[in-house]
């Protein structure tokens, strides 16, 4: 069974480096775009040690990691416009590396930086916390209401963390083309989170409770 899981572990992450490799280096026509090998360092590293961590330490929860195919249809919708986003931005910072229309100021970019790997220590606080937690909107079985640490500030610590990586991201690689593809993901998560809570509502005993004691979904104090 581990040794399933490893591989499975091990084949995803080396998919998603080959091909977030070509999304980048083909448009941008070089192999020397730097920002493309600081941003591939800056996710695939901290991604590396984190499944590391979670095959050692909680493998059932890196199995649900790797578990993407959705059931609910409006969750489908947001999961199939959110990577169209992802390729756009992608593929336009590596255009935008070769055509050199646009160029993001080095303090901008090693703020960005930051502001990637704070999102990647807020994403593994999250599951520290939540071991129920998962990629498809679903009650599982035994599931309770976690309602401490970030999960006490808003009620999806989760997106508030992926909404920091993503609009990272372009920035990183030094591109406002990139950026301003990406803008729309806040609001596409806002359609997300309404669906997760009408499930969690409907199935999880305490859910309704936990969101009269935490208002904030997202961010804290606007939405």
């Amino acid at each position: 069974m581990r040794n399933k899981l490893i591989g499975s572990a091990i084949g995803k992450y080396l998919a998603g480096l080959v091909f977030v490799g070509l999304l980048l280096f083909l448009p941008a026509g070089t192999i020397l775009y730097p920002s493309a090998w600081l941003f591939i360092g800056l996710l695939f590293v901290p991604m590396f040690v984190l499944g590391l961590v979670l095959f050692i330490k909680a493998p059932e929860l890196l199995e649900k990691r790797l578990q993407s195919r959705e059931n609910e249809t409006e969750q489908k919708k947001v999961v199939g416009i959110t990577g169209l986003l992802f390729l756009a931005a992608f593929v336009l910072s590596g255009l935008d590396f070769r055509l050199e229309c646009t160029h993001v100021p080095l303090w901008l970019q090693a703020a960005a930086s930051v502001l990637l790997l704070a999102s990647y220590g807020m994403y593994a606080e999250v599951m520290r916390e939540n071991a129920y937690l998962s990629r498809t909107v679903e009650v599982q079985e035994g599931q309770k209401v976690i309602d401490t640490g970030l999960y006490g500030i808003v009620r999806h610590p989760m997106y508030s963390a992926t909404v920091l990586l993503f609009l990272s991201i372009p920035l990183v690689l030094g591109s406002f083309i990139g950026f301003a593809v990406m803008l729309p993901y806040p609001l596409l998560l806002t359609m997300r989170i309404r669906n997760e809570e009408k499930v969690l509502r409907d199935g999880l005993p305490g859910y309704a409770q936990y969101c009269d004691k935490v208002h904030w979904r997202l961010i804290p104090f606007v939405w």
